[in-house]
């Protein structure tokens, strides 16, 4: 290999590692992952008009933390909570959303990000804009008529956890946040996912190791949790 393709391999892995959203399998010999490219192929807009957001923005809101998480603006009906890794070492709500915009997004793609203390406190839990405006998500794409971006609550811990367990911190903040998700808006212990387990989904993401304690621990857990209330 020429000196030349040494250091433009070099620049695309350090490229990759400063991205934020889900990945696929490694596909080329060098045993980098692309960044996953379903959400680019499906619309991030509701596909009817009764779909879309009850307020309307042109600003862009930044993300703040949980100190006040449910100051939203309008109303959305929400039907599932899908879970994601950002499949980078490092990162936190603001990098994401300039990644997410450099790939031609309108903002964040997710409506929370959790900390994994590199780029945030581990476990601090992140509301993005989408979320203060009640506003589709642009995370789960290519589910028939985008119904899991348009109904569905994207949290993504930072980290990649195909082989590794995400925090304890990140855990603890994941758990609450899903079980007040879950109550507040009455969605179903079975309707909490990881992304990989969306219809059409192409994607690892959540990670294999994250998924198998998503599935079960917590989501048995959570609809105890709701059933004895």
């Amino acid at each position: 290999m020429s000196v030349k393709r040494i250091l433009m391999s070099a620049i695309v892995l350090a490229s990759l590692q400063t991205l934020g959203g889900c990945t696929s399998k490694p596909v080329n010999q060098l045993g980098l992952v692309p960044q996953h490219r379903l959400d680019l192929t499906a619309p991030i807009r509701p596909t009817s008009p009764t779909l879309r957001p009850t307020v309307r923005h042109t600003t862009i809101a930044r993300p703040t933390t949980l100190s006040d998480p449910w100051r939203t603006k309008g109303y959305r009906l929400w039907r599932y909570i899908v879970v994601h890794h950002s499949a980078t070492a490092r990162g936190n709500a603001a990098s994401f959303d300039k990644s997410h915009r450099a790939r031609g997004w309108d903002e964040l793609g997710y409506h929370f990000v959790i900390n994994n203390g590199d780029g945030g406190p581990d476990g601090r839990i992140e509301v993005g804009g989408r979320w203060t405006k009640q506003k589709w998500g642009a995370h789960t794409g290519g589910t028939p008529n985008n119904e899991y971006n348009n109904h569905g609550i994207g949290i993504c811990l930072v980290g990649d956890f195909s082989s590794k367990m995400p925090s304890r911190a990140q855990i603890a903040s994941l758990e609450r946040l899903v079980k007040q998700l879950a109550r507040k808006y009455r969605i179903d212990p079975d309707n909490i996912i990881g992304h990989r387990d969306g219809p059409n989904a192409s994607t690892s993401c959540p990670g294999t190791v994250f998924m198998k304690w998503v599935n079960r621990s917590m989501r048995p857990r959570i609809r105890t949790q709701l059933a004895s209330r």
